[in-house]
């Protein structure tokens, strides 16, 4: 049962029950290749239609615009869908979907652990953006645990789902050890040695 303490809204969206160690983020939580992922971003940059791209290739949708976070007593995070609007998606366009009804009950899940953070940016004209990824640029706080965010600039042309399919690969890769852009610079150094 949901405690009925007084709730709070920070800058970032999140809604914080004072009596627990429960939040309510806005954004979209899936499983991609065995990562929970929250994809966020300002409202109407594209986070449902990436994560139903996410979705047809065949990761794990668990929540859209609302993920209920849980800090578990080892200090991991999970996340899983309001109950009111487990199963459904709004795209703009198209309404109200229910993507159990879609996609069956592989393409679901009722809860994950929560991985990394997506950000999804409108690309601005002057911005800087990371170009090398020696390191994600940020972490993002939640119940006090760090999680790794990585920033994605959003323009026209750009497969957003791919992206996020390759960042979370990346992601992966440096919790083995492996960071490609270090081994550049490595190649480089010794080239110019």
């Amino acid at each position: 049962m949901r405690s009925s303490a007084k709730k709070k809204k920070n800058s970032k969206g999140k809604e914080r029950d004072n009596a627990s160690s429960r939040l309510v983020l806005s954004g979209g939580l899936l499983q991609i290749f065995g990562l929970g992922v929250i994809i966020t971003g300002h409202s109407g940059i594209g986070k449902s239609e990436s994560a139903l791209e996410l979705i047809s290739r065949g990761h794990r949708f668990i929540s859209d615009d609302a993920v209920e976070v849980t800090r578990k007593k080892d200090g991991g995070l999970v996340g899983r869908s309001p109950s009111l609007s487990r199963y459904f998606m709004e795209i703009r366009g198209l309404g109200i979907i229910n993507i159990r009804a879609i996609f069956g009950s592989r393409a679901i899940c009722r809860q994950s652990k929560v991985d990394l953070v997506i950000w999804l940016k409108k690309w601005q004209k002057g911005d800087e953006y990371d170009r090398l990824g020696l390191e994600f640029p940020a972490d993002f706080e939640i119940l006090g645990v760090k999680i790794p965010q990585l920033i994605v600039p959003v323009a026209p042309g750009r497969t957003i789902a791919l992206l996020i399919e390759v960042a979370c690969k990346v992601h992966l890769l440096r919790k083995r050890g492996y960071h490609a852009s270090r081994e550049i610079v490595k190649k480089l150094d010794r080239a110019l040695s």
